[in-house]
């Protein structure tokens, strides 16, 4: 009964889930297949560099999923306008911009890859990482606030009661 009545949140939950799959997947048999051919053709301090900011992205990307989790919890609980539901958003902000910063630093090497190889796909994917997180903290930066204020007119509506 409880799951029909959040069907929403279970329905995000499980994307959360899905989303999460092909990151994983791309950590257990693609980087490790990618870097097992670039070792071939590139130096191993460049190779070795980009595999470890690629992974190294990794772990706020999976940071942020929990966070969107908890904060699916909190509304699942009728906790949404909670400072914890701000917190939440506050994380996923900062996940965003690390996971940004981290392939702004890389993207020369990307740059030097794709120039090499005559395969700006690379490039693009890199790029599209980048802004995607950029666009997420974004987002993140402006529900946070949003909510912030509603919270704030919330707990003067209820002391004027």
């Amino acid at each position: 009964m409880n799951i029909l009545k959040n069907k929403e949140t279970v329905f995000l939950k499980l994307t959360l889930v899905l989303i999460s799959l092909p990151i994983i997947a791309g950590c257990v048999w693609g980087i490790p297949w990618i870097l097992k051919e670039a070792l071939l053709y590139y130096p191993k301090p460049l190779v070795f560099l980009v595999v470890a900011v690629v992974y190294a992205a990794v772990i706020p990307y999976f940071y942020a999923l929990t966070r969107a989790n908890r904060l699916l919890g909190l509304i699942d609980t009728n906790n949404a306008f909670s400072s914890d539901a701000v917190k939440a958003l506050k994380h996923i902000k900062i996940c965003g911009l690390a996971i940004t910063s981290l392939y702004v630093l890389i993207l020369p090497l990307i740059y030097l890859v794709a120039e090499v190889d005559d395969a700006p796909g690379i490039l693009l994917l890199a790029l599209v990482i980048m802004f995607a997180s950029f666009v997420i903290a974004a987002f993140a930066a402006l529900l946070e606030k949003l909510l912030e204020q509603a919270i704030a007119i919330k707990e003067e509506n209820d002391l004027t009661v």
